[in-house]
């Protein structure tokens, strides 16, 4: 598997003390996204100018803190960091052995207090579908609570569920047009599988990333309170989540822009009455 990130968090990533692994590689574009160096299968050469050292490359990519990526495409040898370990540029994944990933997770078990254990997110975690099912198979023989945090895209994902004990979806927008626009794909399988999910799976959160002018107006929100009555169950709970830019410092790293403006904040005053229109309205909400 290809992993961009691992660490233990507390509650934020599924019950408990869990040990989550992000995997690399992502099926969309969202603009706000907070771990842009997960987003390319492929991977993406991470910089952080203050250590970036020109010596470290011999094609002369490397100028005055800055790395010409047009340079970069051509190149093959990447020995700015086959050749160098430095602090200042690196390949944004590793690549790691399944059973080495199960056998590190077995060996971590004990730190999984509080109903605990294993979160698979992203990027987009089922981009890499063989690999994380196999894993999840692994991981539930083992009697070890796995979590898995998706925007509900794949085809397959119901094949997951038996081997899920925590379900985490995003629904970013109930407007395909408008999931389009903003993520680059088509909400149709989202909405599906949300369904779905809310009809056999034992523990479903469904989560909503509140943005200012994406999706927080009041006909949006009416638009969600309506789709979330219709799969309300006893199995299901809700969460809407705050805009922040915390990874836009990361966007710069990859060599990208970062688009989002101020308008992109929401009011903690809407993102409360957001919630409580949830409760109101006899949907479970969940804190994390």
């Amino acid at each position: 598997m290809r992993v961009f990130q691992k660490g233990f968090n507390y509650s934020q990533d599924g019950f408990g003390n869990r040990l989550v692994y992000h995997l690399q590689g992502c099926n969309m574009k969202c603009p706000w996204c907070s771990n842009p160096e997960g987003m390319k299968p492929e991977g993406v050469l991470v910089t952080e100018k203050e250590w970036l050292l020109e010596e470290v490359c011999p094609r002369h990519a490397i100028q005055d803190g800055k790395l010409e990526r047009e340079i970069c495409r051509s190149c093959r040898e990447r020995q700015c960091i086959t050749k160098h370990r430095t602090k200042g540029i690196r390949l944004s994944y590793e690549d790691v052995n399944t059973d080495d990933l199960v056998e590190e997770a077995v060996s971590n078990s004990l730190m999984f207090y509080d109903g605990g254990g294993v979160t698979f997110t992203g990027g987009e975690a089922t981009v890499q579908f063989s690999e994380l099912l196999e894993v999840l198979k692994k991981l539930r023989a083992e009697e070890i609570h796995t979590a898995l945090e998706t925007n509900g895209t794949h085809l397959r994902l119901r094949e997951c569920f038996p081997y899920i004990s925590q379900l985490i979806m995003d629904c970013k927008l109930c407007d395909d047009a408008k999931h389009r626009q903003f993520t680059g794909v088509s909400n149709v399988k989202i909405m599906e599988n949300i369904r779905e999910a809310a009809r056999v799976h034992p523990c479903v959160h469904i989560r909503v990333p509140l943005i200012g002018g994406v999706n927080d107006s009041d006909e949006e929100q009416k638009e969600f309170l309506e789709f979330f009555k219709s799969i309300n169950e006893k199995n299901v709970t809700f969460e809407v989540l705050q805009y922040h830019e915390f990874g836009k410092e990361k966007w710069h790293q990859c060599g990208w822009e970062y688009q989002m403006t101020d308008e992109a904040h929401v009011s903690g005053e809407r993102v409360k009455q957001f919630r409580e229109a949830i409760a109101e309205s006899g949907l479970q909400y969940m804190r994390t």
